[in-house]
């Protein structure tokens, strides 16, 4: 009896074999990239075998069977372990439905065109049933990774920030902890979308967070550590030199809404733990002081961030103007004057007050705390003690 031409075609299944390979390199780049041997072995092995059951489906009007779909699913969990793209892992198995059809096309006789033509849906459905399975099972397997490296990662962010021992984590993530790092404190305001009641609101919240990732990682070259959520959080970004002049405009524009920011760069890793404390101290006297969005240094602030040091002189300065506490217009002018650089008009003005209501009350500043805005020392303390209150937790 005359041999199939399943049969026939079968019987080249080391040719086939290589040609898949052959044309792996010629259309995906990626292919390329890979070690000699594990095109010659594993690879080529994988092809032979998809060959072998795609043409016995064939002859049988089949799909395959799930025990035939388990080294394919296999090898799809392997790519994703390699980092190889899954479009390259797809197109991998569409080029090996190719070779097979193409195969039978020239193989087929005249006789046998009814035969081939009827083979041409099995090979969709086949194609169809073995990418969708590959698929899955890549899918699964990097979202297995992905969750396994991102708690690593979130470990070894608490870890630095603690100032505990992380080399181990570290390792784990082929983090080099040798570098030096830009450290960020972040201030998300709430995207307007996040509003929405519900299950809309929290995906908003996500969607934030995923698109101020994607900017982090562009900064960081992808090695971004790091503890935040929607409303924000702390993060080391890799120092490359280029500083994070531009950060706070990027990511405002990625989260559709305001972003506060503080950073300090160039840090060695032994130095995290102080130095997430003092951006993350920054950030709260900018929010304070109701600074606009935007990047701040410590610089811009200094005097700010001495006088919220703890210490007894800074219970003191606040104790100061325990006097006016009875009365919040006393605290609101005082507030106002300094605000207004001891301008009586402007200070008048913007608390819509007479200018003889502001004398009136400048003088109960001054006679219930001792201390008088136009002397020196009376001056330095009065601001001191009125900067010192704003800014105390609470």
């Amino acid at each position: 009896m005359a041999a199939s031409l399943y049969t026939r075609v079968s019987r080249r299944l080391p040719l086939l074999a290589r040609r898949m390979i052959d044309t792996f390199l010629d259309e995906v780049p990626f292919y390329r990239q890979l070690p000699v041997e594990q095109l010659e072995g594993e690879i080529l092995d994988i092809c032979a075998d998809n060959l072998r059951v795609f043409f016995a489906t064939l002859e049988e009007s089949r799909l395959p069977t799930e025990e035939e779909l388990v080294e394919p699913r296999q090898s799809a969990a392997r790519r994703a372990q390699e980092r190889i793209p899954l479009d390259a892992v797809l197109t991998a198995y569409h080029v090996g439905g190719r070779v097979g059809w193409a195969a039978l096309v020239a193989e087929a006789k005249p006789s046998e065109t009814e035969e081939l033509i009827a083979a041409g849906d099995r090979v969709q459905l086949y194609v169809q049933c073995l990418t969708s399975a590959v698929a899955t099972a890549y899918l699964e397997e990097q979202q297995a990774i992905s969750g396994e490296e991102r708690d690593i990662r979130r470990a070894l962010a608490a870890a630095l920030m603690a100032g505990q021992p992380a080399d181990a984590l570290a390792a784990r993530l082929g983090v080099d902890l040798g570098t030096r790092w830009n450290v960020v404190a972040l201030e998300l305001a709430e995207h307007v979308d996040e509003k929405a009641a519900g299950v809309a609101g929290a995906v908003a919240g996500r969607r934030k967070v995923r698109r101020v990732q994607a900017v982090l990682d562009e900064h960081g070259s992808g090695q971004v550590l790091g503890l935040f959520d929607a409303h924000g959080g702390t993060v080391f970004l890799p120092d490359q030199g280029t500083g994070v002049g531009t950060l706070a405009d990027d990511l405002q524009a990625a989260a559709g809404t305001t972003v506060r920011a503080a950073a300090d760069c160039g840090v060695a890793t032994g130095d995290l733990a102080g130095a997430s404390t003092q951006v993350r101290e920054v950030l709260r006297i900018v929010g304070r002081l109701g600074r606009p969005p935007g990047l701040y240094a410590l610089a811009d602030v200094l005097l700010e961030y001495q006088l919220t040091r703890p210490s007894e002189a800074l219970r003191g300065l606040v104790a100061l103007l325990e006097p006016l506490e009875r009365n919040p217009d006393l605290l609101l002018t005082l507030d106002t004057y300094l605000a207004e650089n001891l301008d009586r008009r402007r200070t008048a003005a913007a608390l819509h007050v007479h200018p003889n209501t502001l004398d009136y009350r400048l003088k109960r500043i001054v006679g219930l705390t001792g201390l008088e805005p136009a002397s020196t020392t009376g001056l330095q303390l009065l601001a001191a003690a009125a900067m010192a209150r704003r800014l105390s937790p609470g």
